[in-house]
């Protein structure tokens, strides 16, 4: 009899628990869940190993780039104080990247390069010969009306995914690939680009919450050039990073009821896989069904990516 009293106890307390969780936003406390860093994919194994190097010559690299840029890091906070986050955040998204992605360059200097010969390059987000412009005029969009720049394409994503993404429609056939692989890599090199390496997609979703913000010019898919400018310019691609995480923190803590404005690598976790309102969404679903059958419930959780951000974090700290 009292082992029942006891279990019942147990259950009473966690449908409390649950209640008290749905009612309240739940800080996520700094740090990894995970003991050990999760499974790196093969794909970025893969192309680290064709370039010679490993991720902590990579990460090495990053690190000394931070380093060794006094007016990159001074950057960085001012950039991080106009959006309300955590510097710490966007050096995150940046290490993250750099060291799983693509190296970093040496310089900062070579940024600016890369994005002068953006200026005038031959350059058209388009799938076949349709440019993306045209595409979302087709009436499987008329639903996207938003008037924010984040709601409208991802909107557009959605729509994409559920009515064109690997299917034949009017007598022409999509990849199964993602909107932003099929419409927005005109070098069919890389799908993400510039010191935060982002991608044209993810940039047009944040233009208005970078011109509210930091008063930039909103961008136009119909401007591939300006587009890519954006990304590849470190003083202007840092006020997207900061918008994008931006946009993942307000979204876990709105949808879902948490707080990860604390803990860097849950918002590279964010950075890098993306969807952070479908994620929320799908979290707070998982939980409310965890409340219902009297558990706990669970915390946002880093990916390796994330992992090895929260891991390098006090070094990290250190330069800032």
């Amino acid at each position: 009899m009292q082992g029942w009293f006891a279990r019942a106890f147990v259950a009473a307390l966690l449908v409390l628990v649950g209640a008290s969780f749905a009612s309240a936003t739940v800080l996520v406390p700094p740090g990894n869940r995970s003991v050990e860093q999760p499974g790196v994919p093969g794909a970025s194994t893969k192309r680290t190993k064709s370039g010679g190097t490993t991720f902590e010559a990579k990460y090495r690299k990053v690190y000394a780039l931070l380093k060794n840029d006094k007016k990159l890091r001074s950057k960085i906070v001012k950039t991080a104080g106009q959006y309300g986050i955590d510097p710490m955040h966007i050096v995150g998204a940046i290490v993250g990247e750099h060291t799983y992605n693509v190296d970093a360059y040496d310089r900062l200097q070579t940024y600016y390069v890369k994005a002068a010969a953006y200026l005038n390059a031959d350059l058209s987000f388009q799938y076949d010969g349709e440019d993306v412009d045209d595409f979302v005029k087709r009436p499987q969009f008329a639903d996207c009306m938003q008037s924010d720049s984040y709601g409208l394409w991802a909107c557009r994503e959605r729509v994409w995914d559920k009515s064109f993404r690997g299917k034949n429609v009017d007598g022409k056939a999509f990849p199964d690939n993602r909107f932003a692989a099929v419409f927005f890599q005109p070098y069919y090199a890389g799908q993400t680009f510039g010191l935060g390496q982002m991608s044209p997609l993810t940039a047009l979703q944040m233009s208005d919450l970078v011109h509210r913000v930091s008063g930039l010019p909103r961008l136009d898919a119909a401007k591939p050039n300006q587009v890519y400018e954006t990304i590849m310019d470190p003083d202007i691609t840092l006020s997207y990073v900061a918008a994008t995480l931006k946009t993942s923190i307000n979204a876990y803590r709105e949808i879902a009821g948490f707080d990860i404005s604390q803990n860097p690598g849950i918002t590279a976790t964010l950075y890098n896989i993306g969807n952070p309102d479908a994620r929320a969404a799908a979290l707070k679903r998982e939980n409310d069904q965890r409340a219902a059958d009297g558990e706990a419930p669970r915390y946002p959780e880093e990916n390796y990516y994330g992992w090895l951000v929260n891991e390098k974090l006090p070094e990290l700290q250190a330069l800032f």
